[in-house]
């Protein structure tokens, strides 16, 4: 039998992994659960996360906490995988995905928001916005760039050549 050590144990004390699901939860691990349980101000992931933590402690199995709390066993093997690595705050706290990052940074949205603002093209009117996708490519400021992305960016801006107001709302 192979035996870990979790967060919530002092140093140097291990448990024995089996088949049992359950984990070792210290008194101040059960009552900060409780309060963040209690407390209203989480988002329904961490929430339900908090929840199963707290029935692992109290003994359930796997399957009992799956079906009591409508998730799947990665959920749950994901719980006990963050509880042993960081303690309660590791499963409380919520992990930001690693891949995210802004398509574009703050310079480089300034020059795409400049560029739309700045004179049309030959026989054009408009901009379009594979026309700025192009013209983003072809200064060299991005490597390659999505039309979505640039209508999302342009969307969030209050700049725009025919609009005279640049409040959140319309007078009259």
């Amino acid at each position: 039998m192979t035996t870990e050590t979790t967060a919530a144990m002092p140093a140097g004390e291990t448990r024995p992994i089996g088949s049992s699901d359950q984990l070792a939860l210290s008194e101040t691990d059960c009552s900060r659960l409780y309060m963040f349980i209690h407390s209203g101000q989480q988002s329904a992931r961490a929430h339900a996360r908090a929840q199963v933590l707290i029935k692992l402690g109290e003994g359930w199995s796997l399957i009992e906490v799956c079906r009591a709390f409508d998730v799947c066993r990665n959920t749950v093997l994901n719980v006990r995988a963050r509880f042993a690595q960081g303690g309660v705050d590791a499963v409380l706290r919520h992990k930001r995905q690693a891949r995210y990052r802004q398509a574009l940074t703050g310079p480089q949205q300034a020059h795409l928001i400049a560029i739309a603002c700045s004179k049309m093209p030959d026989g054009h009117d408009h901009w379009t916005v594979r026309m700025l996708a192009n013209k983003a490519v072809e200064l060299g400021f991005v490597e390659t760039i999505s039309p979505e992305t640039i209508r999302a960016l342009l969307k969030k801006t209050s700049s725009s050549p025919g609009n005279i107001g640049t409040g959140a709302f319309r007078r009259r």
